[in-house]
């Protein structure tokens, strides 16, 4: 399963040329301009890793990178910037960072500390369903006796059974109608599986016997 790279940088030309160099490299790449997008990325998307601006308009970098340690986010975060030299090095790591490096930088060398910091990350994001299966955008899925059955989606459906799998864990905004549906086709084909509403922020597929209380 392709990794997710969630990429905070005010610089449009950079935070573009950066994301589509990392999506040629297979990595699912989004962005935002500010840490207040990014927050709102993170609130309803589980991220792999973090790219991020120490330099940005508003609420900077470092600042954001604290308040996300302090609040308990353990997302692998590589800070780029161009405030080089070792005092700045040692504020950034001491500030959360797990990687620091200085602007301007090879598209290589940032991709070879992408993949070393993801290969210690801890290993806590839940695998899509074994008996659902997506093939060429299409998703299909397994019966007991190993038959494949089409789930015959409309696009909303596909899109947000999308976004609740690739990872499994994210929470994904969607018109209730939407969910209902998706969650009447699932049934009874995918098994110990479910879709459940997170109050306020949307829905999420959990395992049965993990569901939350809070539908």
């Amino acid at each position: 399963m392709n990794k997710t790279i969630l990429i905070v940088d005010d610089d449009d030309m950079l935070r573009n040329s950066v994301a589509r160099g990392l999506r040629a490299e297979d990595f699912y790449v989004v962005c935002a301009s500010d840490a207040v997008s990014a927050q709102e990325v993170l609130s309803r998307l589980k991220v792999d890793l973090v790219i991020l601006d120490r330099m940005m308009g508003g609420t900077d970098g470092l600042t954001f990178l604290k308040s996300l340690r302090n609040n308990g986010d353990v997302t692998p975060v590589i800070m780029l910037t161009a405030m080089g030299g070792p005092e700045n090095r040692i504020d950034g790591l001491s500030g959360g960072a797990d990687d620091y490096m200085d602007k301007p930088f090879q598209l290589r060398e940032l991709v070879l500390r992408i993949e070393k910091l993801l290969q210690r990350a801890p290993k806590n994001v839940q695998e899509m369903p074994s008996n659902l299966v997506l093939i060429e955008d299409e998703f299909f899925a397994k019966s007991p006796s190993g038959e494949t059955i089409a789930l015959n989606l409309s696009a909303e459906e596909k899109k947000l059974l999308y976004n609740l799998t690739v990872p499994v864990g994210n929470i994904v905004a969607a018109q209730p109608m939407v969910a209902k549906r998706l969650r009447e086709k699932l049934d009874g084909v995918i098994l110990d599986t479910d879709i459940v509403t997170i109050r306020g922020r949307g829905y999420k597929l959990v395992c049965s016997n993990t569901r939350p209380n809070n539908k």
